[in-house]
Parts: structure tokens; C-alpha cells; sequence
């Protein structure tokens, strides 16, 4: 029988892929907890407390703070406690104003800190924004939950890899069709499944957002939203790649953990990194043109309005570069690997050329 073109080679294997995976448990299992996980991490913000927030006080001010709940940084001018506001070592300065006292904060009102005075103060925005913190933070959960979950749904293409070298189906498989379509065909139908997911949850956005009180969010959330899908499917098409070659690497299932390490961590890394340094712009920043981070920290970078369309652009071009760079030595990796069975295969004797 003729060998198929490319082409049609990539779409039946891509047709296999999907077929396989949404007529098991583990995908709706997977899919469900991402729902699920989505309108968790989208109210958790509302629930969670926190310590006393820090303020400085000037002056006269200081009297009125005392005995709330709040950590007070006595300062002598209002410059220094402008200066403190500015710097993030405190949330809010309470400044003398007339015969009463006025809030500084830098680009939301500090709700936690006007309850506690006895009448609400007039508040005087240094730095003001259409998005609070809270909204940032929220988005950052969201953006950085589906990046996750879909990176790790990457696994199934490691696992099915595994699987059809452990029971000899792959020395058919390539019998008929070139590997690097085989190859072509499981990122493509697992990149489209992924693709359907997002629509689902693009409709459910809504919803968790309008449960968690934040409605008014989603007008804010749409530029970075149409900016976060395109980043998110580089992304996955990038950490597919990887998946594919950790799976090509083994021959036993027992064995997959040895080889994905270096997944983990570029799944994860977004993630937690974004977690950790949001609040940090300029980390942020550098993070946003970083391929393997750029598809969660610039979305969250123009969703707080801290980045140009120029920038989302370019960071987009790197990205895209990279995904063509491994999917290039992923292809390498994959062919000179797939075939060989027993031991798991060492990155320097798949990359060697085939002899």
C-alpha cells in the first residue's frame, strides 16, 4: 500500500490522537477539574484574609490611627510618606488634610485601610489605574491555572508515545506513515482538542467571574484575553513538542518520570513565576519576553496596562521562533528515538545522526 502524503499522514495521526483521548475518563476527568479549578482560584481572593495592612502616618495623623488594626510607620513628611507609598514598603500614608486626614495610596483605593478610620477620608490616587490589584491578582490565577492545566494535559501525548512503543503498535505505525508526521499528527490533534477546551472555558469565564463578584472585570479582561489565546496555544504547540520527546526517550511507562523533569519545570515555571513576581514589573517584564514564561506574563503585563501592543507583538514573534526551533530539534530527537527500545535513550545518542 502507498505510503500517504504528509500532509494526510499528520491528519490521520492527529484524527487517531483525538478519537483516542476523548473516549477516555481521564480526559473529561482532567477537563472537569479545570472547570472546577477555574471558579475555585477565581473566588479564592475573596476569602482570604491577610495580615494588618502597613500604613505611614504624618503628623497629626498618627492620633487618628491609633488603636485601629493597622501597622503604623510614623514618618516626619508627607514627601517621605509619598515616597514609602511609592516604594511598596507600605500600602497606604495617612497625611494631615485641613482639620482631618486624607489617604495616599498609588492606583487603588485601600479599602482595608479607609474602613478602619472613623469617617472615610478623601483618597488621592498617585498612580491611578483602571485595574485594581485585586483584578490583577485574579487574572493572574486564571491566566496561569489554564496555562498549567492545558501544559500538563500535554502529558497524554508522552504516555500514548510510551504506550505504542510498549506494545510494538509504533513499528506499524511508521510502516505506514513518516515519523516526523506521526509526530506533526499527535501535536496537531491534541493542539486542536486544546483549542476546543479554551472556547469552553472562554464561555465559562464569565460565569466564574461574575460568581466571584467581579463582573465588571470582563469589559477590562478582553484585550488580554484575545492577546492570552494566542500565547496559550504557542505555548502548548512548544511544550507539546517537549512531551513527545520525553515519551520518545522511554520504552516503559515506570520509566516516563525519568525523562520529564525539564517539562515540569517549563510547564510550572509560568505558573509559579508569574505567582511570585506580579507585583514586581520589572521582572514581570523581562519574564513577558522569555518564551517559555511570555505566554501567562505578558497577557498579565497589558491586562494591568503595563505593556504596548508593540511589545505583545514582539514578544509573540519570539515565541513563535522558538516554537519553530524546537519543533526542529524535537524532530530530530523524536525520529533518531522512537524506534529504539529497552533502556531509556540518551539525548546525546538521539541527536547523533542515524547510522
Amino acid at each position: 500500500m502507498a505510503r500517504a502524503s504528509f500532509s494526510q499522514a499528520t491528519w490521520l495521526v492527529a484524527e487517531r490522537e483525538m478519537k483516542t483521548l476523548v473516549t477516555t475518563k481521564g480526559f473529561w476527568i482532567g477537563f472537569a477539574f479545570t472547570i472546577v479549578g477555574l471558579f475555585a482560584l477565581t473566588i479564592l481572593p475573596t476569602v482570604f484574609g491577610g495580615d494588618d495592612p502597613k500604613v505611614a502616618a504624618v503628623g497629626s495623623a498618627v492620633q487618628v490611627v491609633q488603636g485601629k488594626e493597622l501597622d503604623v510607620r510614623e514618618v516626619g513628611t508627607v514627601q517621605e510618606a509619598a515616597d514609602l507609598v511609592r516604594a511598596d514598603d507600605v500600602e497606604a500614608a495617612i497625611v494631615p488634610d485641613g482639620a482631618g486626614v486624607k489617604v495616599l495610596a498609588l492606583n487603588d483605593a485601600p479599602d482595608d485601610v479607609v474602613a478602619q478610620l472613623v469617617q472615610a477620608p478623601p483618597v488621592e490616587l498617585l498612580d491611578a489605574s483602571a485595574v485594581t490589584s485585586g483584578q490583577r491578582a485574579v487574572t493572574v490565577i486564571v491566566f496561569g491555572l489554564v496555562f498549567l492545566m492545558f501544559g500538563m494535559g500535554g502529558a497524554a501525548i508522552a504516555q500514548s508515545t510510551v504506550t505504542e512503543k510498549q506494545t510494538r503498535i509504533v513499528e506499524i505505525l511508521v510502516s505506514t506513515v513518516p515519523v516526523r508526521a506521526l509526530l506533526a499528527g499527535k501535536i496537531l490533534g491534541h493542539t486542536i482538542l486544546t483549542l476546543g477546551q479554551v472556547v469552553v472555558l472562554a464561555l465559562a469565564a464569565p460565569i466564574a467571574l461574575r460568581v466571584a463578584g467581579l463582573g465588571e472585570l470582563l469589559g477590562v479582561v478582553a484585550p488580554a484575553l484575545g492577546w492570552f489565546v494566542p500565547f496559550l496555544m504557542l505555548g502548548f504547540v512548544l511544550i507539546s513538542s517537549m512531551w513527545a520527546v520525553a515519551g520518545a526517550l522511554v520504552s516503559r511507562q515506570e520509566d516516563l518520570g525519568s525523562t520529564m523533569g525539564l517539562v515540569m519545570i517549563a510547564v510550572m515555571g509560568p505558573y509559579f513565576g508569574v505567582q511570585f513576581f506580579f507585583e514586581n514589573p520589572v521582572v514581570l517584564k523581562w519574564m513577558s519576553f522569555v518564551p517559555f514564561t511570555a505566554g501567562v506574563a505578558m497577557p498579565v503585563r497589558l491586562f494591568a496596562e503595563q505593556a504596548k501592543p508593540w511589545e505583545a507583538i514582539l514578544s509573540l514573534g519570539i515565541l513563535a521562533a522558538t516554537v519553530v526551533a524546537i519543533l526542529l530539534v524535537a524532530s530530530r530527537l523524536y525520529t533518531n528515538s522512537l524506534l529504539q527500545t529497552g533502556a531509556r535513550v540518551k539525548l546525546s545518542k538521539a541527536w547523533a545522526p542515524a547510522e
